[in-house]
C-alpha cells in the first residue's frame, strides 16, 4: 500500500520509465488501480480521440467493473492518450517533400467535405462565420458559384502549405427559419432528413434517410465533418444525432471508407464542455465502419480546427493512395 501510494505521485511518463528498469518495477507499475485513477483523472483534458484509440466504455465507469483487476488500464491509457498517438505518428518515415513534388505533377480535384450538425446552429458563436473571417488560420480560396437548393453552399479554403479543399455546409433549414426559431427559442425541424420506419427485433428503431438534394452532395464528397454541440448546458439527443450521421454516411451513397471528422464544439473558452471521449461514446461512433476522429474545437477562436482538418486530409490522401 505504501509503494502504491508513492507511485501515485508519479506522472504516466515517469511510471513507464520506472517500469523499464527491471522485472520487479515492470510488474509494480502496471497496477490496475493506479492506471484506472490516471485514466479517469487525465481523460477529461484530452482534446482528441479516434477510432483506433477510443477506450472501452466499461473502463470509464464511475465504479470499477466486475473483474476490473484483470483490465489492462495501462494499455488503455497508452492507446488513448493523444500524446502517445502523436509520438507513434511522428516516428513514421516522412515523405512530405517527395509527395508534394509528385502531387504537383498531377492535376487533382480539391477534396470535398460535407459539413453538418447541430453545432453549426446552436452555439452562440458561429463556427462558419469565424472560418470565413480568419485568414491567419484558414484562407478563403474561392466562393461558390451557386447554392445547393437553398440548404448550403461550398467554399474553398487553403492551408499554409497551399493545400486546397472544399467544404459544403449543410444546414437543417433556411437561414430565415433558423433565425426565427432562435428568436422564439423554438425547436428547429431538420429538413435534411426524413424518417423511415425500421424494426429491430421487437422494437421500432429510428432510421433516417437524406432528401434528394443532400443525397447528391453525399454521393460526390470525399469525407464528412460533423459539428457536435459539446456544451454541458445544452440538452442533447445523441441517438437522433447518430441516426443522422448514419444516414449521411450510408454506404449506398458512396464508398464506406470515407473519413468522418467530429468537431466537438463549444462557443468560446470558459464554457463547460463534455470531454471528447464521452462525446464519442454518447454518439456511439464505434458503430461506424469508416475512420473517424473527435476533435475538441472552440468556435470563437477555431482552436482545434486545424488539427482536425489535417487529420481529415491525411485520411483522404491515404484512401487515395497518395
Amino acid at each position: 500500500d505504501v509503494q502504491l501510494r508513492i507511485l501515485s505521485y508519479l506522472s504516466p511518463r515517469d511510471l513507464c520509465r520506472l517500469g523499464s528498469t527491471g522485472c520487479y518495477w515492470r510488474a509494480a507499475v502496471r497496477d490496475p488501480l493506479l492506471w484506472r485513477r490516471l485514466l479517469r483523472r487525465d481523460l477529461p483534458a484530452w482534446d482528441s480521440v479516434d477510432w483506433r484509440s477510443l477506450p472501452e466504455a466499461q473502463l470509464l465507469a464511475p465504479l470499477p467493473a466486475p473483474g476490473a483487476a484483470h483490465c489492462d488500464y495501462m494499455a488503455a491509457y497508452k492507446k488513448s492518450c493523444p500524446q502517445s498517438r502523436r509520438n507513434v505518428k511522428s516516428s513514421r518515415p516522412r515523405y512530405g517533400a517527395v509527395a508534394s513534388f509528385l502531387q504537383s505533377l498531377v492535376t487533382q480535384a480539391e477534396p470535398r467535405f460535407a459539413m453538418f450538425g447541430p453545432g453549426l446552429e446552436e452555439l452562440d458563436d458561429s463556427l462558419v462565420q469565424k472560418m470565413m473571417t480568419c485568414p491567419e488560420i484558414l484562407l478563403v480560396a474561392g466562393l461558390p458559384q451557386r447554392r445547393i437548393h437553398g440548404i448550403g453552399s461550398g467554399v474553398s479554403f487553403q492551408f499554409n502549405n497551399n493545400q486546397k479543399f472544399n467544404i459544403l455546409t449543410l444546414y437543417s433549414t433556411t437561414s430565415v427559419e433558423r433565425r426565427k426559431a432562435r428568436a422564439e427559442q423554438a425547436v428547429i425541424v431538420n429538413k435534411m432528413f426524413y424518417q423511415d420506419s425500421a424494426t429491430v427485433g421487437n422494437q421500432q428503431a429510428v432510421h433516417y434517410s437524406v432528401i434528394a438534394q443532400v443525397k447528391k452532395v453525399c454521393e460526390v464528397v470525399d469525407g464528412f465533418i460533423y459539428v457536435a454541440n459539446a456544451e454541458t448546458r445544452k440538452k442533447h439527443d445523441r441517438e437522433e444525432e447518430l441516426a443522422h450521421i448514419l444516414a449521411m454516411t450510408d454506404p449506398a451513397l458512396g464508398p464506406r471508407n470515407r473519413p468522418l471528422l467530429v468537431l466537438s464544439c463549444i462557443s468560446h473558452v470558459g464554457v463547460e464542455r463534455i470531454p471528447c471521449v464521452y462525446v464519442a461514446h454518447h454518439l456511439q461512433l464505434n458503430q461506424l465502419h469508416q475512420p473517424w476522429m473527435v476533435q475538441d474545437t472552440v468556435a470563437a477562436t477555431l482552436d482545434g480546427l486545424v488539427s482536425g482538418l489535417e487529420w481529415l486530409l491525411e485520411e483522404v490522401d491515404c484512401k487515395n493512395g497518395l
